[in-house]
């Protein structure tokens, strides 16, 4: 008797709203959130300190809170965990709420939900390729604009707020707003504001980097029973797909 039970469907058939919205955020954290800044310099000068910072990380992990807000309904849904990032598209979200882990080696991405008993497997190649601005794999001074930047005032937390948007059209993300620690010039709060307004908003703290996270730390291994969902289209909405 087979111990797991395989599904193929094509994402348009499932109702994962979250589940896209969160993987999109994943693949832009891992190349975003190892950046840091400068402070009073030009958007030229902000997006080369950032490509520079990010070269000098291999990894990353934090713990972090997460708020997904909607505009129409102004619902809400919250999630906390602790996250791990590695160079080459490594990630791993363990959140303590909602129950799931989002886990990707660089070539697969898993995402489980162990109180459905079910995980769903996508290419996260596939994602890198049609995403690479969001992966860290392109140029930010090429692919993002700069908003403005904004300082916080001196009876404020000790930060400044970098608003990008990029700069082709795209409705899964249509601003980012990076909030940096001014002392240690690390992201602490990531804002992505999609094609239709909704906002999913992520802080870290506890941040730690180069602490020589394995790879074999971003491997899941599907408990047996586990019912398999094997994505035919890109998790991420709006999307192309691959020729």
């Amino acid at each position: 008797m087979c111990l797991y039970q395989h599904r193929v469907i094509n994402l348009k058939e499932v109702s994962v709203k979250k589940v896209s919205f969160l993987i999109c955020l994943s693949f832009f954290l891992s190349g975003m959130v190892f950046y840091s800044t400068a402070l009073a310099a030009t958007a030229q000068v902000v997006l080369t300190e950032i490509q520079n910072q990010y070269e000098k990380t291999d990894d990353f992990e934090a713990n972090f809170s997460q708020e997904y807000i909607g505009k129409v309904m102004r619902q809400s849904q919250k999630g906390e965990g602790k996250v791990y990032f590695k160079k080459k598209g490594m990630m791993r979200w363990d959140y303590r709420i909602p129950n799931q882990k989002i886990i990707s080696d660089g070539q697969t991405l898993w995402f489980y939900q162990p109180e459905e008993n079910q995980v769903l497997v996508s290419s996260a190649d596939k994602m890198i390729k049609e995403f690479g601005f969001l992966v860290g794999e392109g140029d930010l001074r090429r692919d993002f604009k700069v908003n403005h930047v904004v300082e916080s005032t001196p009876l404020k937390e000790d930060y400044f707020v970098i608003e990008m948007a990029p700069k082709e059209t795209h409705p899964a993300v249509s601003k980012l707003s990076l909030t940096v620690d001014k002392k240690s010039y690390f992201i602490i709060q990531v804002d992505v504001f999609d094609g239709l307004g909704n906002v999913t908003r992520t802080r870290f703290n506890d941040i730690k980097t180069n602490t020589n996270l394995s790879g074999s730390f971003f491997q899941f291994k599907v408990p047996p029973g586990t019912e398999i969902i094997k994505m035919q289209d890109s998790a991420s909405p709006g999307g192309k797909k691959t020729k």
